[in-house]
């Protein structure tokens, strides 16, 4: 029983700022730059989630040094291709796709056998999607049918590629882009877009890379085999992790939040501009840059009339992680919601665009779902007051938590297994609801 989360009352009205946990994306990505830099890195406001410290165990099995106090991270970095390790090494991923595909990236000049595992989820997750132009560098693979767990052995001489990205997946594309560091001379990537943290880190790290904007995907030149040093970096708040409290305000009565020096990379913000065409009000205050990425203070208060929405396909890889969490705001709209093309989502801890449909159901409103779609048939009166159980979804942090915006903003008698899952992304969340409720 101590796994489960039970709620059975809506929360009252609360005017709030807060400071969120720090990126989950960035802490991960900077935990395995660190790795390769020459010398030591420190990192302030690193998130200590699953995730990161699943990231933290691998690097440190690959022999670098680490050490975390508070939410302070110090690496010492032995330079491109410096890891040192025993034979037969595995390294454990947890539930973190990102970490499961990035590092493998860096392990293509590895001259042993590397074993790579995971949990359950992360063990349905597909890996040919990066196995397949990572042996185009010359690593080699075995795979449980392109899935967990992988062995990787690296080959000694790493050699760029042309790689086309055609899903708008960030952990593909930044597995490439890791490999890139081993490889003597120019990487070429089409990518389809996507978050854009590692070229934005490789920017700021002066690792020589051009990037050319298209409208509809980026050409990124890499040229490898170029040193860089340790670097400091202060991670700001995660706008995943925020995302619950914003669509928690708007769907509550009364309320206003603040959230404080936010991540707002416009690779990152679809949810923003998603709500703003629903009529919430978002403001953005204190805008900044800091080494590379923008920053800003998110202001929103409560909304009483939602509009649907037919979302628009070139928001949905900069929403990909929120959607989620968007449908719950869609089924208070006035009106039919539709959001197409986002088979992305069956890619993630758990089928989401299935789990988001039954959370819907489960709550009275009405879904059409194709393996892509979905639309939404919005209830401005949606009320509550019945029990409603939640469980069996791969602990998929992203279900649990959208269940708990449900529960509190819709009312009904709420029980939902596995309130560990939060630990991989965002360990605080339930202290910060209980916040809320005071």
């Amino acid at each position: 029983m101590n796994n489960i989360f039970c709620l059975n009352q809506s929360i009252k009205p609360f005017k709030k700022k807060l400071i969120i946990e720090g990126d989950k994306s960035l802490s991960i990505r900077w935990v395995l730059l660190a790795s390769q830099a020459n010398g030591k890195s420190t990192a302030k406001n690193i998130l200590k989630s699953e995730d990161v410290l699943n990231t933290l165990k691998c690097v440190k099995k690959l022999g670098t040094k680490v050490r975390l106090i508070g939410n302070t991270c110090s690496i010492s970095g032995k330079g491109i291709n410096g890891y040192k390790y025993k034979k037969n090494l595995i390294l454990n991923a947890g539930n973190s796709g990102t970490l499961g595909r990035l590092i493998s990236g860096l392990l293509v000049h590895s001259k042993d056998n590397i074993k790579i595992i995971g949990d359950k989820s992360l063990s349905k997750r597909d890996f040919s999607r990066v196995i397949n132009p990572l042996k185009k560098i010359g690593a080699k693979f075995k795979s449980n049918k392109g899935k967990l767990p992988i062995i990787i052995k690296g080959t000694k001489n790493p050699k760029p590629i042309s790689y086309i990205e055609n899903k708008g997946s960030a952990q593909c594309k930044s597995a490439v882009m890791f490999a890139a560091l081993n490889t003597r001379g120019t990487t070429v990537i089409k990518a389809k877009k996507s978050r854009n943290h590692t070229e934005l880190l490789y920017k700021y790290l002066k690792i020589p890379i051009n990037i050319k904007i298209k409208k509809n995907y980026d050409l990124i030149k890499i040229e490898g085999k170029k040193s860089f040093n340790a670097f400091n970096y202060k991670i700001p708040s995660d706008i995943s992790s925020c995302a619950f409290f914003i669509v928690l305000t708007v769907l509550s009565k009364k309320s206003k939040l603040t959230l404080k020096n936010v991540n707002i990379n416009p690779s990152r913000i679809g949810i923003l501009k998603i709500l703003k065409k629903m009529n919430i009000k978002i403001l953005l205050k204190n805008i900044k840059k800091y080494k590379g990425e923008k920053i800003a203070d998110i202001y929103v208060e409560s909304t009483k009339v939602f509009k649907p929405i037919d979302c628009p396909q070139s928001l949905n890889s900069s929403a990909i992680d929120e959607f989620l969490i968007i449908f719950l705001v869609a089924a208070r709209a006035n009106g039919i919601s539709k959001f197409k093309n986002l088979s992305e989502l069956n890619q993630k801890e758990s089928p989401r665009l299935k789990w988001g449909s039954k959370i819907l159901n489960l709550i009275g409103i009405k879904t059409e779902v194709t393996k892509d779609s979905i639309k939404i048939y919005g209830n401005p009166n949606i009320n509550i007051n019945k029990k409603i159980v939640i469980k069996n979804y791969l602990k998929d942090h992203r279900v649990f938590m959208t269940s708990v915006i449900a529960a509190l903003t819709f009312g009904g008698n709420w029980t939902i297994h596995d309130k560990d899952s939060i630990k991989t992304s965002f360990p605080s969340f339930l202290k910060i609801i209980n916040s809320l409720k005071v």
